[in-house]
């Protein structure tokens, strides 16, 4: 199974975000068990940089981004899924720009706590805990 993590879900692990860091590190140690294949999209990337580097500095916010890529497949974003994204009736476009990159890649479902950003998704879209569950119970 592949799953698109949003980025909502990589900040949470990155900034411990409490009290969501728990279900997102599981998500991660279930890619990095090779149990699912992640996938985060190009702008996901380029928005932990920029954080990263406001937060704790470039050198570090390189570091993250490295482990990230050791890590993760990425959905690539070009003028088709921005297009895409534009008429596939999302609220918020980042959330749009996401879905379609995923769709392009050929993931399986979304992990993100925005559900309501992702209501026009074509593809399933999980909480974390949602997918923890879904997959605990695939895998019993």
């Amino acid at each position: 199974m592949r799953i698109l993590i949003d980025t909502n879900v990589v900040l949470d692990v990155l900034m411990a975000r409490r009290p969501h860091v728990d279900h997102a590190l599981a998500v991660f140690a279930l890619v990095d068990s090779g149990r699912v294949r992640g996938v985060l999209g190009a702008t996901t990337i380029t928005t932990v940089f920029y954080l990263a580097a406001k937060g704790v500095g470039v050198a570090q916010a390189r570091t993250h981004v490295r482990s990230l890529l050791e890590l993760f497949d990425v959905a690539s974003v070009d003028r088709a899924v921005l297009v895409a994204a534009l008429d596939a009736g999302f609220d918020d476009f980042e959330d749009g720009v996401l879905h379609e990159a995923g769709v392009v890649a050929g993931v399986d479902a979304i992990v993100s706590r925005d559900g309501a950003g992702f209501a026009s998704a074509s593809l399933p879209v999980f909480t974390p805990a949602a997918f923890l569950a879904a997959v605990r119970g695939d895998l019993r």
